[in-house]
């Protein structure tokens, strides 16, 4: 029986295909640099090759015949193809060709681009020359095709006159001895002598009827009418085919060794939770609290991801802590309007502020100053007014030393011991960075991780699921930001080395303005008090 699993299976490759034509989609930028630099390959072979032109001369080789040879060898197999080939490359006939050229010191560069070949089965040579002109081309393959067979008719009547001069040597000797013989009064054996001068004299007489020509040119080359090689159109045509697939490896590759989780997938994957929402991108002008004070499409994404955290149901959250990874101002909007969100809907809800940012979130948010002296307030708390959402309690943060940005223990002993019955929302920056923060995770009920999702990292991902899971805690998902696409030099403005250097210069190289009214630090309460108040 097939499993009903099975039937699922087949829309897996689909999706797969799907997310990861989608993820090199992302890289637009570097598939059309591919394209640009397959574009700009391919118009300078164009200029490269615009000029250069092939043409091709045929000569039919004819086979030499030994005049003393009596074997019966065929007349095909007495010529070596491949011998002829080396011959008409040789350097004797380079310097023949350039001679007739008139360019005699251009021998060892015109066998540079002259190309012979012997087609299959034939007694032919095929004489191919490129030059950057059509006139030059032609008459350079035709000057060597005419040098080859001069040269090989040179070789044909220097082995005729070296036979005629032994048959001639032979004749002298003869006659020679026919003199002798006649002067001595004897006639006997001069008949035999004379035969044989007769069939010597024949040879001669047949040998310097041979013919010494080395072959026929069947071909001569004329001038190109259109260059060599592919034209402009294909070259530009495969250019750009060539390009395509060069960005799509190099978007491939950039995808392969991106740090950045790029989609909701590698998010969950890393993060090992679900990714409760995603945000629209945050306006840098706008409102921080807008849930209850303006209408759009972030103010109902908010109250979506406020009821995914009750689970659908009328449950409070209880106590939820707020992480920032490498954006603090997501997940401070994130924080505010949740809380909202969930005012809406009739809990009592707290915000604690653990970052010790200055300015906090008393000045950046609308305050109700009639209901800060309600007896539900805790002590420093200050109530928001959320428009038509209702309001709900900040606390801000105690104050630690001076360039200190964590959570601090009394802050989050106090928060704990008046949580009481309704939600807290914790806004801390990352465990990764802040032991305080670390070990508020396993004092609440979950984690909320925020982050924009064209900057989160999956090593950090990772890196706080572990820190997490060992401490105890719990995440409970994630909330991403569409954040804008930036530039490369706002990428480097936004680096975490920048950031921290700007900090470290802050820290360490600013006096404290007169007049600081900063509280010092207070006691640390013991950990026994964030126990019983769990």
């Amino acid at each position: 029986m097939t499993s009903p699993a099975g039937l699922d299976d087949r829309y897996d490759d689909p999706d797969r295909l799907r997310d990861q034509v989608r993820l090199l989609l992302r890289y637009r930028a570097t598939i059309a640099l591919g394209v640009l630099l397959g574009l700009l390959g391919a118009l300078l072979l164009v200029l490269l090759r615009a000029g250069d032109y092939t043409s091709t001369s045929e000569v039919l080789v004819r086979p030499r015949t030994d005049p003393f040879s009596t074997s019966a060898v065929a007349v095909d197999n007495q010529l070596s193809m491949g011998t002829e080939r080396h011959i008409a490359l040789s350097a004797t006939v380079a310097a023949r060709a350039a001679t007739a050229l008139r360019q005699p010191s251009r021998a060892d560069a015109l066998l540079t681009d002259l190309r012979v070949t012997n087609p299959r089965d034939t007694q032919m040579l095929r004489f191919e020359y490129t030059s950057g002109t059509a006139q030059g081309a032609a008459r350079v393959s035709n000057a060597f095709a005419e040098a080859y067979l001069a040269d090989r008719q040179d070789r044909s009547k220097s082995m005729i006159t070296r036979m005629i001069a032994g048959l001639e040597l032979q004749l002298t000797e003869l006659t020679k001895r026919i003199s002798a013989k006649k002067s001595a009064g004897s006639a006997v054996g001069t008949t035999g002598v004379q035969q044989q001068i007769g069939i010597l004299q024949k040879r001669v007489s047949d040998i310097r009827a041979y013919d010494t020509s080395g072959g026929d040119i069947v071909r001569r080359a004329e001038p190109s009418t259109r260059p060599s090689g592919p034209g402009p159109a294909w070259l530009i045509a495969l250019g750009l085919i060539g390009g395509l697939v060069l960005g799509v490896v190099l978007a491939w590759l950039r995808a392969a060794l991106e740090p950045r989780a790029r989609s909701v997938a590698e998010v969950q994957g890393a993060l090992g939770a679900p990714v409760l929402g995603i945000l629209p991108a945050l306006d840098t002008d706008g409102e921080l609290l807008e849930v209850g004070r303006a209408d759009g499409s972030r103010a109902e994404t908010y109250r979506t991801l406020a009821l995914r955290l009750r689970g659908g149901g009328r449950t409070a959250v209880g106590t939820l802590m707020v992480v920032a990874l490498r954006q603090e101002r997501c997940a401070v909007a994130v924080a505010v309007n949740v809380a909202a969100a969930l005012a809406e809907s009739g809990d009592d809800v707290r915000v604690v502020d653990a970052t010790a940012r200055r300015p906090g979130l008393v000045a950046r948010l609308p305050l109700s100053a009639g209901d800060s002296a309600s007896a539900d307030v805790p002590e420093a708390g200050v109530v928001v007014d959320a428009g038509t959402a209702g309001h709900f309690t900040l606390c801000p943060a105690d104050r630690g030393t001076p360039g200190d940005d964590g959570p601090t223990v009394p802050t989050a002993a106090r928060a704990l011991l008046c949580a009481g019955s309704g939600t807290t929302l914790f806004l801390t920056p990352s465990p990764l960075e802040h032991a305080d923060a670390l070990a508020l995770t396993q004092r609440v009920d979950g984690v909320l991780v925020v982050g924009a999702l064209a900057d989160i990292r999956r090593d950090d991902l990772k890196r706080l699921r572990e820190v997490v899971g060992c401490s105890g805690g719990n995440i409970v998902g994630a909330a991403l930001h569409n954040g804008p696409q930036r530039s490369l030099l706002r990428h480097l403005v936004d680096s975490d080395l920048l950031r921290r250097m700007r900090g470290r210069n802050v820290s360490t190289t600013s006096p404290a303005p007169v007049g600081d009214t900063r509280e010092q630090p207070t006691a640390p309460v013991p950990d026994d008090t964030l126990t019983t108040s769990r």
